[in-house]
Protein backbone atom coordinates (compact mmCIF):
# COMPACT_ATOMS: atom_id res chain seq x y z
CA UNK A 1 0.00 0.00 0.00
CA UNK A 2 1.67 3.14 -0.85
CA UNK A 3 -0.14 6.63 0.52
CA UNK A 4 0.70 10.27 0.64
CA UNK A 5 1.46 11.23 4.20
CA UNK A 6 1.73 9.83 7.62
CA UNK A 7 -1.00 12.30 9.16
CA UNK A 8 -4.59 13.28 8.33
CA UNK A 9 -7.53 11.82 5.98
CA UNK A 10 -5.58 9.83 3.52
CA UNK A 11 -2.99 8.05 5.69
CA UNK A 12 -6.44 7.35 7.70
CA UNK A 13 -7.61 5.31 5.03
CA UNK A 14 -4.15 4.16 4.41
CA UNK A 15 -4.76 2.34 7.95
CA UNK A 16 -7.99 1.29 7.38
CA UNK A 17 -6.92 -0.38 3.90
CA UNK A 18 -4.06 -1.97 5.53
CA UNK A 19 -6.56 -3.47 8.33
CA UNK A 20 -8.70 -4.94 5.91
CA UNK A 21 -5.64 -6.17 4.13
CA UNK A 22 -3.95 -7.79 6.82
CA UNK A 23 -7.32 -9.85 7.22
CA UNK A 24 -5.71 -12.47 4.92
CA UNK A 25 -2.28 -14.35 6.45
CA UNK A 26 -1.19 -15.46 3.22
CA UNK A 27 -0.30 -12.19 1.75
CA UNK A 28 1.96 -9.86 3.35
CA UNK A 29 0.98 -6.04 3.43
CA UNK A 30 3.18 -3.55 3.61
CA UNK A 31 2.55 0.18 4.35
CA UNK A 32 4.78 2.90 2.99
CA UNK A 33 4.42 6.56 2.23
CA UNK A 34 5.19 7.66 -1.55
CA UNK A 35 8.22 9.69 -0.51
CA UNK A 36 9.64 6.57 1.16
CA UNK A 37 8.68 3.88 -1.85
CA UNK A 38 11.47 3.18 -3.99
CA UNK A 39 11.59 1.22 -7.34
CA UNK A 40 13.29 -1.72 -5.96
CA UNK A 41 10.23 -1.96 -3.01
CA UNK A 42 7.78 -1.88 -6.15
CA UNK A 43 9.76 -4.75 -7.94
CA UNK A 44 8.81 -6.78 -4.62
CA UNK A 45 4.49 -6.07 -5.07
CA UNK A 46 2.49 -8.69 -6.57
CA UNK A 47 -0.52 -5.79 -5.77
CA UNK A 48 -0.56 -2.20 -5.34
CA UNK A 49 -3.46 -0.33 -3.24
CA UNK A 50 -2.37 3.58 -3.88
CA UNK A 51 -3.80 6.20 -1.72
CA UNK A 52 -3.93 9.67 -2.18
CA UNK A 53 -5.24 13.20 -1.64
CA UNK A 54 -6.86 15.04 -4.25
CA UNK A 55 -4.89 18.45 -4.89
CA UNK A 56 -6.57 20.78 -7.29
CA UNK A 57 -7.94 17.88 -9.28
CA UNK A 58 -4.79 15.62 -9.53
CA UNK A 59 -2.99 13.22 -6.82
CA UNK A 60 -0.65 14.44 -4.16
CA UNK A 61 2.54 15.59 -5.54
CA UNK A 62 4.44 12.65 -3.43
CA UNK A 63 2.33 10.30 -5.38
CA UNK A 64 3.07 11.96 -8.18
CA UNK A 65 7.24 12.27 -7.49
CA UNK A 66 6.93 8.10 -6.90
CA UNK A 67 5.80 7.59 -10.11
CA UNK A 68 8.71 9.98 -11.33
CA UNK A 69 11.30 7.95 -9.64
CA UNK A 70 10.25 4.64 -10.50
CA UNK A 71 8.57 4.42 -13.86
CA UNK A 72 11.65 3.79 -15.80
CA UNK A 73 13.91 1.72 -13.80
CA UNK A 74 10.56 -0.46 -13.70
CA UNK A 75 9.39 -0.23 -17.22
CA UNK A 76 8.60 -3.40 -18.94
CA UNK A 77 9.11 -5.46 -15.51
CA UNK A 78 5.07 -4.55 -14.03
CA UNK A 79 3.14 -5.78 -16.94
CA UNK A 80 -0.34 -7.15 -15.20
CA UNK A 81 0.16 -6.30 -11.62
CA UNK A 82 -2.84 -6.00 -9.93
CA UNK A 83 -3.82 -2.23 -8.22
CA UNK A 84 -6.37 0.18 -7.22
CA UNK A 85 -6.96 3.53 -6.22
CA UNK A 86 -8.18 5.29 -2.93
CA UNK A 87 -8.91 9.11 -2.68
CA UNK A 88 -9.48 11.92 0.13
CA UNK A 89 -10.92 14.15 -1.88
CA UNK A 90 -12.18 17.57 -0.87
CA UNK A 91 -14.01 18.04 -4.20
CA UNK A 92 -15.02 15.25 -6.71
CA UNK A 93 -11.87 12.78 -7.29
CA UNK A 94 -11.99 12.00 -10.30
CA UNK A 95 -9.03 13.65 -11.67
CA UNK A 96 -6.87 12.30 -9.61
CA UNK A 97 -8.04 8.57 -10.54
CA UNK A 98 -8.18 9.70 -14.06
CA UNK A 99 -4.33 10.61 -14.25
CA UNK A 100 -3.56 7.78 -12.09
CA UNK A 101 -4.86 5.59 -14.36
CA UNK A 102 -3.45 7.02 -17.33
CA UNK A 103 0.25 6.31 -15.58
CA UNK A 104 -1.25 3.03 -14.11
CA UNK A 105 -1.28 1.88 -18.22
CA UNK A 106 2.35 3.16 -18.80
CA UNK A 107 3.64 0.38 -16.11
CA UNK A 108 1.16 -2.12 -17.85
CA UNK A 109 -0.72 -2.62 -14.46
CA UNK A 110 -4.18 -4.23 -14.43
CA UNK A 111 -6.70 -2.55 -12.28
CA UNK A 112 -9.25 -4.63 -10.44
CA UNK A 113 -11.39 -2.43 -8.30
CA UNK A 114 -13.29 0.59 -9.09
CA UNK A 115 -11.45 3.96 -7.43
CA UNK A 116 -12.85 4.87 -3.96
CA UNK A 117 -12.97 8.16 -3.56
CA UNK A 118 -14.37 9.35 -0.24
CA UNK A 119 -15.37 12.96 -0.48
CA UNK A 120 -15.80 15.02 2.56
CA UNK A 121 -15.42 14.34 6.21
CA UNK A 122 -14.62 10.18 6.62
CA UNK A 123 -17.54 8.41 7.87
CA UNK A 124 -17.41 5.11 9.50
CA UNK A 125 -19.10 3.79 6.39
CA UNK A 126 -15.84 5.12 4.40
CA UNK A 127 -13.28 3.08 6.55
CA UNK A 128 -15.40 0.12 6.19
CA UNK A 129 -15.23 0.55 2.11
CA UNK A 130 -11.55 1.00 3.06
CA UNK A 131 -11.18 -2.04 5.39
CA UNK A 132 -13.14 -3.79 2.33
CA UNK A 133 -11.20 -2.66 -0.91
CA UNK A 134 -7.82 -3.99 1.59
CA UNK A 135 -9.39 -6.97 1.87
CA UNK A 136 -10.22 -8.09 -1.73
CA UNK A 137 -6.86 -7.06 -3.27
CA UNK A 138 -5.36 -9.47 -0.13
CA UNK A 139 -7.77 -12.36 -0.45
CA UNK A 140 -7.67 -11.93 -4.98
CA UNK A 141 -3.58 -11.93 -4.88
CA UNK A 142 -4.00 -15.13 -2.42
CA UNK A 143 -6.00 -16.95 -4.15
CA UNK A 144 -4.25 -16.35 -7.19
CA UNK A 145 -7.59 -14.26 -8.98
CA UNK A 146 -4.99 -11.67 -10.03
Amino acid sequence: IVYHSQTGNTARLAQAVLAGASRVAEVETVLQRAFDTTAEDLARCHGLLLGTPENLGYMSGALKDFFDRTFYPMEGRMEGVPYAVFVSAGNDGTGAVREIGRIANGYRWKSVAEALIVRGDITPSDLQACEELGEAMASGLALGIF
